[in-house]
C-alpha cells in the first residue's frame, strides 16, 4: 500500500490490485454480518471498525500478506487457532499466498463484539 489518505473503506479497497480487493472486500462482508452494528471507517490509514464508538478490528492489505488487528485481547483468545500464522501483540499477517481463514475471522470478530458487549455493560474504559 501508499501513503495515500483514504476517506473511506470503498476508496482504500479502489486501490488494490483486484485478487487483494477480492480478500479484503470478503473480510469486509464477514465483519458486516457478524457485527452489523459496527460502523466502518478509517483508522491508521487503514480499513477500521468501531462498535458503540469503541475499536472493534482493523485490516490492511499489505505486499504479501492481509493485516488483521483484533486488539491483543483478540490474539490471546485464539493463540492456538493462529499458531501456523506470524502475530504480534494485536496483529495478525494472513499470508495473500494461502487461504484466508475467513471462518477464524469471524469467530474472532464475534469474540471482540461480545467483548465490547460486556465492557460497556460492566462500565469498564476501552475494550
Amino acid at each position: 500500500m501508499d501513503n495515500t489518505s483514504y476517506l473511506t473503506v470503498d476508496h482504500y479497497l479502489s486501490h488494490l490490485e483486484n485478487d487483494i480487493k477480492d480478500k479484503m472486500s470478503k473480510i469486509r462482508e464477514i465483519i458486516i454480518s457478524v457485527a452489523p452494528q459496527a460502523t466502518e471507517c478509517i483508522a491508521y490509514c487503514m480499513p477500521a471498525f468501531k462498535l458503540h464508538n469503541k475499536p472493534l478490528v482493523y485490516f490492511a492489505a499489505f505486499k504479501n500478506h492481509i493485516g488483521f488487528y483484533a486488539l491483543p485481547s483478540g490474539n490471546l483468545a485464539f493463540q492456538a487457532e493462529l499458531s501456523n500464522y506470524k502475530t504480534g501483540k494485536g496483529s495478525i499477517q494472513f499470508p495473500l499466498d494461502k487461504e484466508i481463514p475467513y471462518d477464524l475471522i469471524a469467530q474472532i470478530v464475534l469474540f471482540r463484539v461480545e467483548e465490547v458487549k460486556e465492557h460497556l455493560k460492566n462500565g469498564k474504559g476501552k475494550p
